[in-house]
């Protein structure tokens, strides 16, 4: 029996410096050649290191501008196209007249025109580079040291007291692009800002921004703003009105000098502190300038009328539709009445201050619902929330005229009599306001007393929808709920429906409908609107 043969054995009787076959079995090359081949491979050649450090430089370099490129692409491809920014585009202006022809309001840029850089004075050019940017001559779009020197500035107020963003950031920001806060809205704000610095001068940039900057109260660009606050061209204003007008900057609302003449004073004195820091104005001629009166513009209404003049714009486009032209509107309201109102409602809430009654509201109509003063709160500035038109209330006893004129609609007359005692209708108990009842009175007595029973019994009598459809007829377009209650006025209406109901009877029981709107021409004078009537026939 054979044995097999011995690994061990096999592997130690082939000698040590055999070439001749590997473990395999294969013939190795018996020259030895093969022997100093394998061992030059087996050491790689080295390369310098200088060689290394470029190759992968222009590696991160070329892979480095792609990505940059990229990144270009990415935020730059919905930028907007530079060569359309020297021409500002005017937003359609809407101009409010009063009825005695006195200018209401002004929304949009009646008086948008382009300025020029040599057009306006040198100090409100200074005015407003001392106190938003006042570097702006000097750096590249950007301001590093602005930037450093804001900071440093925050961080010992422990708040933030100032920006770093220069003039042309502001262009990028606050004119070309929306109003989100993102990365991508950085990144393009500073891809514009020097985009605008390479494609334009400075005074070129300047002149942008100067013709399209939001001065607070519907005004674009200096041309609009010099003409609403003041009446006057922009190359006619004053040391003070141009310190006043670069203050708007800031807080255009805060500092509107119609709205707030001592806020925009006290706004207008920083500004001029600002130029006597930055040595383009003299100490004594910013104490001179202080000194000066703002000639503010007369024409402007009080702000009591912004709730007038917002209800009646809402309404305007239902009469023109969407315009791109430039529109005068011909309105009710009467300044002078407008100016009692306010007074009265401020002393009406005053005296009522003991009963909590923080806000109220006021309108006025003519016989045939022309609104002659609006006031639809305490003050527009805190709360432009109308209640004259917005606001919906229960009405009460000023209800019951519906109720009354439902029953005499119904064959009830004035002498007839109804009782005025206690009722009970589906478990619900009216009540008299003084807890006292008369028995049987008449409907004329049941009126002047604002019997609640009595006013119940007669709703019930002529039906609740009677009464429903008479103050719909009136010009109640709330929907009124059909229960017992609503006889006294548990239904929740406007204050101008309602008074515009009443005014039917004013009217001679002709319509009269509240509306604000006389006539509407365009720019040019060509008219587009003019109120012809009512239009409907007698309602009562």
């Amino acid at each position: 029996m054979a044995r097999k043969p011995d690994p061990k054995s096999a592997a130690s009787g082939r000698k040590k410096g055999d070439l001749s076959a590997d473990p395999s079995g294969r013939p190795r090359n018996a020259s030895g050649a093969g022997k100093k081949s394998g061992a030059k491979d087996a050491a790689p050649r080295k390369r310098k290191p200088w060689v290394v450090a470029l190759r992968w430089t222009a590696m991160v370099g070329i892979w480095g501008f792609v990505a940059l490129m990229g990144i270009l692409a990415y935020y730059g491809y919905d930028l907007p196209d530079l060569e359309k920014l020297e021409t500002p585009q005017r937003r359609p202006s809407v101009t409010l007249m009063a009825s005695d022809n006195s200018v209401l309001a002004n929304y949009g840029d009646l008086h948008g025109g382009a300025v020029q850089f040599d057009e306006v004075p040198p100090y409100l050019v200074q005015a407003i580079v001392a106190t938003e940017d006042r570097r702006f001559f000097d750096h590249a779009g950007v301001d590093g040291i602005g930037i450093i020197r804001a900071a440093f500035a925050n961080l010992r107020a422990g708040a933030i007291r100032q920006g770093g963003s220069t003039l042309t950031q502001q262009l990028a920001k606050n004119l070309f692009l929306t109003p989100e806060r993102s990365l991508k809205r950085k990144v393009q704000e500073l891809l514009l800002a020097f985009w605008l610095e390479a494609r334009f001068s400075k005074k070129q940039i300047f002149t942008i921004y100067l013709n399209r900057v939001y001065f607070g109260a519907g005004t674009y660009g200096i041309a609009a703003a010099s003409h609403h606050y003041f009446d006057r061209p922009a190359r006619a204003l004053s040391l003070r009105q141009a310190a006043v007008i670069a203050g708007l900057l800031k807080a255009p609302s805060r500092y509107a000098p119609l709205r707030n003449p001592k806020g925009a004073a006290k706004r207008a004195d920083q500004v001029l502190a600002n130029m006597v820091a930055a040595e383009f104005l003299d100490p004594r001629d910013a104490k001179a300038a202080r000194g000066d009166s703002l000639r503010l513009s007369t024409r402007q209404a009080g702000s009591g009328a912004r709730y007038f003049s917002d209800w009646l714009l809402e309404r305007a486009a239902g009469f023109v539709g969407r315009s791109d032209q430039d529109l005068v509107i011909r309105t009710t309201l009467s300044p002078r009445l407008q100016k009692i109102g306010e007074r009265r409602l401020r002393r009406t809430l005053k005296a009522s201050a003991r009963r909590n009654a923080s806000q109220g509201a006021l309108v006025t109509l003519a016989p045939d619902g022309a609104i002659r003063a609006m006031v639809g709160g305490r003050n527009y500035g805190r709360s432009q929330f109308n209640r004259v038109t917005q606001a919906k209330r229960q009405p009460g006893s000023a209800f019951k005229l519906f109720v009354y004129l439902a029953g005499l609609e119904t064959g009830l007359a004035p002498d007839d009599t109804v009782q005025d005692a206690p009722v009970t209708i589906d478990g619900w108990r009216p009540r008299n306001y003084d807890g006292k009842y008369r028995g049987r009175v008449s409907v004329r007595q049941a009126l002047a007393q604002s019997l609640n029973t009595a006013a119940v019994r007669i709703s019930e009598r002529a039906g609740r929808r009677k009464v429903i459809g008479a103050a719909e007829r009136l010009g109640i377009t709330t929907n009124l709920k059909g229960h017992p209650s609503v006889a006294l006025g548990a239904s929740e209406v406007s204050l101008l429906e309602l008074t515009g109901a009443y005014a039917v009877l004013a009217n001679r029981g002709f319509p009269a409908w509240p509306y604000g709107i006389l006539e509407i021409r365009d720019g040019r004078g060509k008219l587009l609107y003019r109120r012809s009537g009512a239009g409907a026939g007698r309602l009562v």
